[in-house]
């Protein structure tokens, strides 16, 4: 059985973010026509994932994610703008032009190339967080069988979680009950409350969080797959691209990775329709 736990509403909220006037010589790196707003990078993230894009609780939006965007948007000499929406709203506002580039880490599929343009920047996996106090009964993915899991709805995550749950079921267990939710914020709320036996998220984000004391790690490392910005308009995805490979040459990438602990691919490219 399958349930969504979803939000009463879907509330988008746009966080313009005040940056320095243009230096005379900083000439956009893109056209008017390949934005949605002239002069700005309009950016979507769910910010329910620490360390890389987040709340604070000074209320400001900040991340991994985030300094990679707001630095993006400097180099093409574009105000940053970033809209917070839940994941399973991104791809579709995308597509509608609600915005430019989807920045949240969605991760890379051959499928999602088909439809937008997509470049993988970032490795990542997948791990299973459980409470803190619970015990070491969990080590590998079958031992989840018979639980209640708590996963992000529409993402890479919930593909892998309906997988293992079909693989357990094909193998004669009782397989997952699934329980979907508008973000992970959630989802960890509903492990803390006692809602859910574990919960499937990214390895950094169950990382933040067994760091805190929070949740324990229980696996990790499971699906590693890259990561990408998506975008709708191909020039700017080549524009971004640029930018990220200027940020490789200053050396400004390497060190953003390493100070969050976070894996680079080794080749930067766009992927995606060219048609």
């Amino acid at each position: 059985m399958r349930t969504r736990i979803s939000m009463a509403t879907l509330l988008v909220a746009a966080l313009p973010l005040a940056m320095p006037a243009r230096a005379a010589d900083c000439a956009p790196g893109v056209k008017d026509a390949d934005l949605i707003k002239a002069g700005t990078l309009v950016m979507s993230t769910n910010p329910t994932l620490p360390p890389l894009q987040y709340v604070d609780k000074s209320g400001d939006l900040v991340g991994m994610r985030i300094e990679l965007g707001r630095d993006l948007a400097k180099r093409l000499c574009l105000a940053p703008e970033f809209v917070k929406i839940d994941f399973a709203a991104m791809v579709p506002g995308l597509q509608s032009g609600r915005w430019d580039v989807i920045d949240t880490g969605i991760f890379f599929t051959p499928e999602r190339a088909k439809i937008m343009q997509m470049i993988p920047y970032e490795s990542q996996a997948i791990s299973i967080s459980v409470p803190p106090g619970a015990s070491d009964a969990i080590r590998a993915p079958q031992d989840l069988d018979g639980k209640t899991v708590g996963v992000e709805i529409g993402g890479f995550e919930e593909s892998k979680t309906k997988a293992l749950d079909a693989d357990l079921k094909a193998k004669g267990g009782k397989g997952l009950t699934i329980r979907t939710f508008d973000s992970f914020a959630l989802a960890y709320q509903a492990l803390r409350a006692g809602q859910v036996d574990a919960v499937t998220s990214i390895d950094s984000v169950a990382k933040a969080y067994a760091d805190r004391g929070d949740f324990k790690r229980a696996i990790s490392g499971l699906y590693p797959t890259p990561v990408a910005l998506a975008f709708k308009s191909r020039p700017l995805a080549e524009a971004v691209l640029a930018a990220l490979k200027a940020m490789q040459a200053d050396g400004t990438y390497g060190k953003l990775f390493a100070r969050y602990g976070v894996v680079p691919v080794d080749t930067l490219a766009v992927a995606g329709p060219t048609g």
